[in-house]
């Protein structure tokens, strides 16, 4: 039983093969390959959703985990490849779309075995299917990591560790690179964070050949230890002697994100030879035969058809004499018979007549009510242009001095000449002082 906690999730060598791929019968080999490929998967699905690479980093490193705990023929590494890639951007605060990460994986896997692109569409069964087992996968995950996905990657210390010991520029994204690809393999569930930095600042140091500080040791500085960093460095050197890595279907259960489950073309020793030439040739033949006896057998099924077509219509044709005899020796239940349909037919009509008048008279309703407030409104209308009309006329009047009478205007004019003869007399009184 392997616990987790946020810093304890490291295995040694001797319980990584005693993994639970290998007690159902899955070799080192084979588990390596769907290791690589799984990573490969989640690298490519994530630079196709534009995702930062501490996402597909988180997403290899729970894909380890989960492996380390659960077997690759109860798992499909695709279905397991694709719920990592979505709960890792939920995790690094990236988030993406059920529907988007399905579309991808879709694509690569149709790209992989040269199948012809299809759209998948939201509403079809096997889209809410292929959602339903990336929602199972991402709860089995989660069960199985106890919901403790901390996760700590080595990038963070590489660029501290390179301006502490003063290397190259050069350097810095060499053992960056190297930090991406030890993430294929096992070293991020047996070391911590800062062996796996030392063990590629180390392996870029060599490449380069950038002397570093031996005397004392560089590495204990930054809480490594050299068997450790050896390691590292062997494991990198073992992951660039692999080929790349393809899909072998070891998984009990189907996790094809197409039509076509369990089906690639992508694995290896598809060596074409004689023996199969011959029975490809022999299923070919099987096939032409059979479809000849498909052609016989429609012949056959036709030519029984007519003929029973030809015995139904002279059975019709005999009834109908018989029928026309017995109508002839009962003519009473015939008439009653149609008396019966005609009363029938003419509840029908009274039916419709009634629902036709019912129509009608709503319409005629409809109408008069639509009439009444036409009229309603008009009256309405011209009551209020006649007030407007009346306003306007009183206010015309009233501006030029209309309706007014004759000893009005007298009395008016008496007052003007008053105030002019007192205004004259002032002015000669102040002409005489």
């Amino acid at each position: 039983m392997i616990y987790t906690a946020i810093y304890t999730f490291y295995l040694t060598e001797e319980e990584l093969k005693n993994s639970p791929s290998s007690k159902d019968g899955i070799d080192e080999t084979t588990e390596t390959t769907l290791r690589i490929y799984g990573c490969d998967l989640i690298q490519e699905s994530g630079i196709l959703l534009k995702l930062p690479q501490a996402v597909m980093a988180t997403g290899q490193v729970l894909f380890h985990r989960f492996y380390c705990k659960k077997s690759f023929a109860r798992f499909n590494v695709k279905s397991v490849a694709a719920s990592c890639v979505w709960l890792a951007s939920k995790l690094e605060e990236s988030p993406r779309e059920a529907r988007q990460v399905l579309i991808v994986f879709r694509r690569m896997e149709c790209r992989r075995e040269n199948l012809p692109i299809e759209h998948l569409d939201r509403s079809s069964k096997r889209y809410v299917d292929l959602k339903a087992e990336l929602t199972r996968t991402e709860r089995h995950l989660l069960k199985e990591m106890g919901f403790i996905c901390h996760v700590e990657h080595p990038h963070k210390f590489i660029s501290n560790y390179l301006a502490t010991l003063g290397t190259p520029p050069e350097l810095r994204q060499e053992a960056w690179n190297l930090a991406n690809d030890s993430l294929r393999t096992t070293l991020c569930v047996r070391f911590k964070s800062e062996v796996v930095a030392c063990g590629v600042i180390y392996a870029a140091a060599r490449r380069f050949q950038v002397p570093l500080p031996d005397n004392p040791p560089w590495w204990k500085a930054f809480d490594a230890d050299k068997s450790g960093i050896d390691e590292v460095c062997r494991v990198l050197a073992h992951l660039y002697t692999h080929q790349k890595a393809q899909y072998l279907p070891v998984c009990k259960e189907g996790g094809s994100f197409t039509s076509k489950s369990n089906r690639t073309r992508d694995s290896p020793h598809h060596s074409v030879s004689k023996d199969s030439f011959s029975t490809a040739t022999n299923e070919d033949t099987g096939y032409r035969n059979g479809v000849n006896q498909e052609v016989s057998k429609d012949e056959h099924i036709k030519a029984a058809l007519d003929e029973l077509k030809e015995s139904k219509i002279s059975d019709y044709e005999s009834e109908s004499m018989v029928d026309g005899g017995e109508s002839r020796e009962k003519p009473d239940s015939k008439l009653t018979s149609d008396n019966k349909t005609e009363s029938g037919w003419e509840r029908i009509k009274e039916r419709e007549s009634g629902r036709d008048r019912t129509r009608r008279r709503d319409h005629e309703r409809r109408r008069d009510s639509d009439r009444e407030r036409g009229r309603k409104d008009g009256e309405r209308e011209t009551e209020t242009n006649s007030e407007r009309g009346v306003h306007r006329s009183r206010g015309k009047g009233a501006r030029l001095g209309v309706q007014r009478s004759p000893s009005i205007i007298h009395h008016e004019i008496v007052n003007i000449a008053a105030r002019l003869i007192h205004q004259e007399l002032k002015n000669v009184a102040d002409t005489t002082n």
